[in-house]
């Protein structure tokens, strides 16, 4: 019997799949050596936290403001069918791809990252309490 293991995001405890460059994350755990591509985070909080910065970077940085323009950057069409995720993304929100966004609201920001995390994983296993801690502590 063979045993099913989590999507790599999960066990990475980095659900969104964030790329190893050398940005020092908080939350990053020492050894990276378990995944050649991917950050490998000490728990799931600080995985959920740079998720919720990189896209709060996103917004004040460069603008992006839709669930089409955001995905469009945090998943390119080289790697994905960017097209499908938007729509995927902003079903899960309740929204259009190209409606406006406010992402420094915190409940905003939330739908965001929760509808993320279960397109990149196929799953969203974290309670609501642990995206909300983690969108609390990307906003400060």
């Amino acid at each position: 019997m063979s045993t099913v293991l989590p999507p790599r995001g999960i066990r990475n405890n980095n659900p969104g799949n964030i790329d190893r460059t050398s940005e020092r994350w908080q939350g990053m755990a020492a050894d990276q050596s378990s995944d050649p591509r991917f950050v490998v985070f000490t728990a799931p909080v600080w995985g959920l936290r740079a998720l919720a910065k990189v896209l709060l970077s996103y917004y004040r940085k460069r603008g992006l403001n839709t669930v089409e323009a955001i995905i469009g950057r945090w998943a390119p069409s080289v790697e994905n069918n960017t097209s499908a995720y938007a729509q995927a993304v902003a079903r899960a929100m309740d929204v259009a791809v190209r409606d406006e966004l406010n992402i420094e609201h915190p409940d905003v920001l939330a739908l965001l990252v929760e509808a993320i995390v279960r397109h990149e994983n196929g799953q969203q296993p974290y309670p609501a309490d642990l995206i909300d801690q983690a969108v609390r502590l990307a906003l400060e």
